[in-house]
C-alpha cells in the first residue's frame, strides 16, 4: 500500500492528538507528520483533522480512518508475534499474563525458566482485562475458572488451588473461633467486593453469612488476604500461603468445592513453537511440586 505511511501518521496522530507526540512515537520530524496529514487528506479529498490551539481532533471522517487504521495496525501486530515465535530457537521474548494473585506461584518458574534458557526475556503482565492472544498480546496465559474461549485459543488444565477459611490470631483473642459454621452469627468476615465474583468460595461465603457480616470488602487479593492478616474478618486465604503464616489460625480447612481451577491458555499459532512449548513443560513440572494444590 503506497501511502501506508500517511496512513499511520493519521493513526497516530489521531490516537494521541498532537503533532509531536506522532512524531516521537514514529520517530520522525514534525514536519514529516504534517506533510504526511497534507497529503493524505489532499488525496481523500476530505478533512481528518480539526486543527486547535491544544492539538488536532478527528473529523467523522478521521474516525472513520482510524477505525480501520487500528484494526490493520492491530492485525500487523498479532502476525510480527506469530512471525517471531515461530523461530526453532528458545530465545526473545516471551510474555505471560496471569490472573492476579499468583505471582508468587509464578514469578519462581519463569525466573527457573530463565537460568535454563538464558536468552529469553520475559514480561509478565497481570490486569483486570482480558489479554487478546489473537492480537499477539501475549504467549501463554494463566486463566482462572472455566469460562469460554475463542475457538482458536488451546485450554490446558495447570492446577486447583485450595483455599481455607483463616482469621489472626489477633481476631479469635478478641472475637473467638467459631467450630463451625453453625457459629458463624456474630462473626465478621472478609469477602471480594464483586458480588458477581466466579470465585467459588467467595459465591460460598456470601450465600452463607449475612450481607451485613462481610466487615471488610475489596476488589484486590491482596488487600483482601492482608485484612484477614491484620484481624479485619474471618477470610479466605490461599493454603500454600497460610502454611508459611504461623499467625493465621485455621477456622475451616480447605474443601473441594471451593478450589479454583487453573488453566493454561496459548493461541493455536503459537502453541507448538519451540519456545512456547519449552516453557510449557517447565511450568507443568514445577506445578507438580506445587504445595496445597491439586
Amino acid at each position: 500500500m503506497e501511502n501506508w505511511d500517511e496512513i499511520r501518521t493519521a493513526y497516530q496522530v489521531a490516537r494521541l492528538g498532537t503533532v509531536s507526540g506522532a512524531a516521537e512515537v514514529l520517530g520522525v520530524h514534525h514536519a514529516t507528520v504534517i506533510r504526511h496529514i497534507d497529503a493524505l487528506e489532499k488525496r481523500l479529498g476530505a478533512k481528518l483533522f480539526q486543527r486547535h490551539a491544544r492539538g488536532y481532533t478527528p473529523t467523522e471522517a478521521g474516525r472513520d480512518l482510524l477505525v480501520v487504521a487500528q484494526t490493520t495496525e492491530e492485525q500487523f501486530a498479532h502476525l510480527s508475534s506469530r512471525i517471531k515465535g515461530q523461530g526453532e530457537t528458545v530465545s526473545g521474548e516471551l510474555v505471560v499474563t496471569s490472573i492476579a494473585g499468583v505471582a508468587d506461584l509464578l514469578t519462581p518458574v519463569m525466573v527457573s525458566f530463565q537460568a535454563k534458557w538464558p536468552d529469553v526475556r520475559v514480561r509478565f503482565l497481570t490486569d483486570m482485562r482480558v489479554f487478546r492472544l489473537d492480537y499477539g498480546e501475549a504467549h501463554v496465559a494463566i486463566r482462572a475458572g472455566t469460562g469460554e474461549e475463542e475457538p482458536d485459543n488451546v485450554v490446558q488444565p495447570l492446577a486447583r488451588i485450595k483455599s481455607g477459611l483463616f482469621a489472626a490470631q489477633s481476631y479469635v483473642d478478641r472475637f473467638g473461633k467459631p467450630a463451625s459454621e453453625a457459629e458463624f452469627p456474630g462473626h465478621r468476615f472478609v469477602c471480594s467486593d464483586n458480588e458477581a465474583t466466579r470465585a467459588p468460595f467467595y459465591r460460598w461465603l456470601r450465600a452463607t453469612v449475612k450481607p451485613d457480616q462481610i466487615a471488610y470488602a475489596a476488589t484486590e487479593p491482596a488487600a483482601l488476604e492482608e485484612a484477614v492478616r491484620q484481624g479485619a474478618g474471618i477470610g479466605f486465604i490461599s493454603a500454600f500461603r497460610a502454611a508459611a503464616e504461623p499467625g493465621l489460625v485455621e477456622i475451616l480447612p480447605p474443601r473441594p468445592e471451593w478450589e479454583a481451577p487453573l488453566r493454561i491458555v496459548t493461541h493455536v499459532d503459537l502453541h507448538r513453537t519451540r519456545k512456547v512449548q519449552a516453557f510449557l513443560g517447565h511450568l507443568k513440572d514445577a506445578a507438580k511440586e506445587w504445595p496445597f494444590c491439586g
